[in-house]
């Protein structure tokens, strides 16, 4: 049963890192679009302003504002998957009052495949968010770090957490009927699968996780 429910979550989230994937291609396909569109609008705007229809010129860079506030949310890390899923799993934690520090840079190419790495960093910030909702909004917090080391990528997260966990194993469970532990192990499985290392470590009031990962 154990091993079922652990091959089901892998599934799952194997669906969902290739959903944020397809839809961050979608957003860097429309930003491409509004490039080569930068002179047509600059066309327009020009002929409304030597009209002399200043209202419908600001009517139109109003909307050209929205429109371009709606595909820059995207955090740029040089790597496509990383875009994907760090968007998606910081503007949920944006809207639980988590504050944010975010320091990263991540090759395009690595010796994971662009699924496994969402999986991977989801599954890191699933776990980081939890925790932080389980303590008082004021004190929530989440701060990464990640750049390029020689010849691999090395990644650092601490968040705010409560007390100190127990340690079984390897990993760390939560109440969450050990479903916490399935994503740690995960993580653990894909990157030492690729000749990577990753650290977990739980104290009063913070976790954090580290890995290295080669680059390909």
């Amino acid at each position: 049963m154990r091993k079922k429910t652990f091959l089901k979550i892998v599934e799952l989230q194997t669906q969902q890192a290739q959903k944020h994937l397809d839809e961050v291609r979608s957003i860097y396909s429309e930003m491409r679009g509004y490039k080569h569109d930068f002179h047509h609008h600059l066309q327009v705007l020009k002929g409304q302003l030597e009209a002399g229809e200043y209202d419908r010129a600001l009517g139109y860079l109003e909307q050209l504002d929205d429109d371009l506030q709606h595909v820059d949310t995207l955090l740029k890390t040089g790597n496509i998957s990383a875009d994907a899923i760090l968007s998606a799993k910081l503007a949920q934690a944006k809207k639980k009052g988590i504050k944010l520090t975010i320091k990263v840079q991540i090759p395009d190419r690595l010796a994971v495949s662009d699924v496994e790495l969402g999986i991977i960093l989801g599954n890191l910030l699933d776990n980081a968010i939890e925790a932080c909702e389980k303590i008082e909004e004021h004190a929530r917090f989440i701060r990464i770090y990640c750049r390029k080391k020689e010849k691999m990528l090395y990644f650092s997260m601490i968040n705010a957490a409560g007390e100190k966990q127990k340690k079984h194993s390897s990993l760390f469970l939560s109440g969450k009927q050990g479903l916490h532990g399935f994503g740690l192990k995960r993580v653990e499985s894909i990157i030492e699968n690729h000749g990577g290392w990753c650290k977990y470590n739980s104290e009063d009031g913070a976790f954090t996780s580290e890995f290295l990962l080669p680059i390909e």
